[in-house]
């Protein structure tokens, strides 16, 4: 091993989704060896942009079966054998979800060899006392466990899971398109030109149209502001057609722009004033921040609270709260000097909490660390 690290990882995924390529090929590119990922299509109502390719990391298609419907359904995944023998990882990674059936396989494959297996989860799964019993033994079968955020490992300490065996590697996007369209002379001017703005402050929502989104309760708030705004709604999904049609009714003056990536996407963020998530979370949260936005954001996955300072760069949002939300527009829009302070805040936070160097940091120190025991077994 070099620098304590293997020479072959493998690393298991659902889906593998656009934003998440640049992760991969850098992890790729730390490794001494070879990353190989292996990871299924989403189904076409989930709207997920697939990634195309990977340029360093290499990638094995899985063939996704889900079995049941909902949230209690379960995934199997074809093409797993060939794809763990071709690969013969020292160190496998798994997206640790118990409904995931043919991680029971990668596992006994791994553990037949005596190899290390690293679990990758936002955090423990919610359950009662029974069930909680269920999940402690299956997420201490793992040899380290990567979470997105400081709740998420807190949750695994409180669930019985050993803190020494728990890594933070802080959900990061990729940097570059951020840094050089800021560069560029009256940035934000320009993108407002683009896209035919008004003077009025700019509201921004970026992710998949979907229930769990809570877009519907941000039209109502922004219909129920006395001053204008203007409302970008960036993304597409199953909820749109539904959303429209509310934005019809309570505010029209909301544009649905569909999906946007690159510097079509740059432009909308920075052309915004707020940016707004108010409900489930992702990765736009960390791609407004560095953009330099103040951000108002539910408690998602947990990486929101690790983010989001309350009154220095952002607001923590009630989940479901309207009135709080439109108590929230109507100070952040108070005080447009303020909301340019908490602006320059939230890039500066984004900048020393999760960049991409951070997070595959996390992910090298949980390598090492199953590296560690293995050798030790051994």
């Amino acid at each position: 091993m070099s620098m304590g690290l293997p020479g072959r990882v493998g690393l298991e995924q659902r889906v593998l989704p656009m934003y998440r390529a640049a992760f991969f090929d850098s992890l790729a590119r730390s490794l001494p060896g070879t990353l190989s990922v292996f990871a299924g299509s989403p189904a076409p109502e989930e709207g997920i942009p697939q990634a195309e390719q990977l340029s360093v990391a290499r990638w094995t298609r899985a063939g996704n079966r889900r079995l049941g419907f909902g949230r209690f359904s379960l995934l199997w995944q074809s093409g797993w054998r060939q794809w763990i023998e071709a690969a013969d990882p020292e160190i496998l990674i798994l997206e640790a979800n118990p409904r995931y059936l043919t991680n029971e396989r990668l596992f006994g494959w791994m553990q037949a060899r005596g190899r290390p297996v690293i679990g990758w989860t936002l955090g423990p799964a919610r359950a009662g006392k029974t069930f909680s019993r269920f999940l402690l033994s299956y997420y201490q079968k793992y040899s380290a466990l990567v979470v997105y955020s400081g709740s998420g490992a807190k949750g695994f300490q409180n669930l019985g899971i050993p803190a020494e065996k728990i890594f933070v590697a802080p959900n990061a996007v990729e940097s570059a398109t951020a840094e050089a369209l800021q560069a560029r002379p009256n940035a934000r001017e320009a993108a407002r030109a683009a896209l035919a703005l008004g003077p009025s402050p700019v509201i921004l929502f970026v992710g998949r149209l979907q229930p769990r989104k809570r877009v519907e309760s941000l039209l109502h708030a922004c219909a129920r502001l006395q001053a204008p705004c203007q409302l970008l709604i960036v993304g597409d999904g199953p909820d749109r057609a539904r959303l429209e049609r509310i934005a019809a009714e309570v505010f029209p003056a909301a544009r649905f722009t569909g999906d946007l990536r690159g510097e079509t996407l740059g432009r909308c963020f920075l052309a915004a004033d707020l940016f707004v998530m108010p409900g489930t979370g992702g990765l736009a949260l960390q791609e407004a921040m560095l953009y330099g936005k103040p951000v108002a954001a539910a408690e998602a996955d947990g990486s929101q609270k690790d983010l989001i300072r309350e009154g220095e760069n952002g607001w923590l949002l009630p989940p479901g709260d309207e009135a709080a939300l439109q108590r929230i527009l109507r100070e952040a829009f108070a005080d447009p000097r303020r909301l340019e302070q908490m602006g320059a805040a939230s890039r500066r936070i984004v900048r020393e909490k999760a960049t991409m160097e951070k997070m595959i940091e996390g992910f090298l120190m949980a390598i090492r660390f199953a590296a560690r025991r293995m050798e030790k077994k051994t």
